[in-house]
């Protein structure tokens, strides 16, 4: 591993807010990011992506790379969440299996966001239909969680409604607004895209440091309640991100040479969602502990991931 890109990596500003945030809360300060400040943050971050990667795809020639993307992506949203579930089904209820599962078998927006910025520090960019896999790759991880809860759910009478779930899934806000600035960014000539430029472009870092600040104080609250559910849950949320990770990092060289795609394929496989799945699995697995599946891909699984990840998915890829 390139022990000069970890350090890189841990004196990035962004990353030292997520610390400060967490710092924040051990020291019991009442340092806060208000609510709907926090909200238009993330709206806005998901919006810039967007855009900027339907502009990117506007000016790349349509090939059967992207068509491999987008079912390489779907297939690993796929596999995770079901040879996880078993995984899991072994310590934890079928419940909170599945929620785990399809909490791991989704995506991170904030991880993919942190990810581009980690890119463009190195010096590497990435194809503009990769914000596409990414916002394709966050509902089948959700329906296979529900559909393997459905399956192992003795009385049917409480198992989840599917129909409602898998509407939910491709409705879901952070996936509509994303999907629909990619498009508003394919669509928009360069004229047009340049007016907004100062406001998708140069505001990006600085907003992304204040969101990973808010992060970093959500997570250190969660992170005391976390440690409490035992150690097969932490070991969990760290050893299945590393593992599919690094298992994507290397099995995405079939698809594309392009280091930046390889690396935000790894993310992807690597990020578990926190905010999607837990929205969905409030309403189709009830039954389902919020208190162990949100704070393991919040509290546990992003920072790792964020931190060490990163540069461990990019080391893997220089390597193979």
């Amino acid at each position: 591993m390139d022990y000069a890109l970890l350090l890189d990596n841990l004196t990035n500003p962004a990353l030292l807010f997520f610390v400060l945030g967490v710092f924040a809360v051990r020291l019991k300060s009442d340092l806060e990011i208000p609510p709907n400040s926090s909200k238009f943050i993330s709206l806005y971050l998901l919006f810039s992506i967007g855009f900027k990667g339907g502009q990117e795809l506007a000016h790349s020639p349509f090939t059967m790379e992207i068509i491999w993307s987008v079912l390489f992506g779907l297939v690993v949203a796929c596999v995770i969440p079901f040879y996880t579930f078993f995984i899991l089904k072994r310590k934890l209820s079928i419940d909170d299996s599945g929620a785990i599962a399809a909490a791991y078998g989704s995506v991170s927006a904030v991880t993919f966001v942190t990810a581009t910025s980690f890119l463009e520090i190195q010096n590497l960019t990435f194809s503009g239909h990769m914000v596409a896999v990414m916002a394709l790759m966050e509902a089948p991880a959700i329906v296979i969680g529900v559909i393997l809860i459905r399956i192992y759910t003795k009385k049917q009478n409480d198992a989840p409604r599917l129909r409602s779930v898998i509407k939910h899934s491709f409705t879901n806000g952070s996936v509509l607004l994303i999907l629909g600035s990619l498009v508003i960014g394919f669509l928009a000539n360069d004229q047009q895209a340049l007016g907004i430029k100062p406001f998708t472009t140069d505001l990006f870092k600085g907003f992304l440091a204040i969101f990973l600040l808010d992060m970093g104080i959500v997570s250190g609250k969660k992170l005391q309640d976390f440690v409490k559910s035992g150690g097969f849950s932490t070991v969990f949320a760290i050893l299945i991100p590393l593992v599919n990770g690094c298992f994507v990092a290397v099995a995405s060289g079939l698809i594309t040479d392009d280091v930046g795609n390889r690396f935000i394929f790894s993310v992807l496989a690597a990020s578990a969602s926190y905010i999607a799945v837990p929205a969905a699995m409030k309403m189709a697995a009830p039954k389902a502990n919020p208190g162990i599946y949100f704070p393991m891909a919040l509290a546990i699984t992003f920072p790792f991931n964020i931190t060490l990840g990163l540069p461990i998915y990019l080391s893997v890829i220089h390597a193979s």
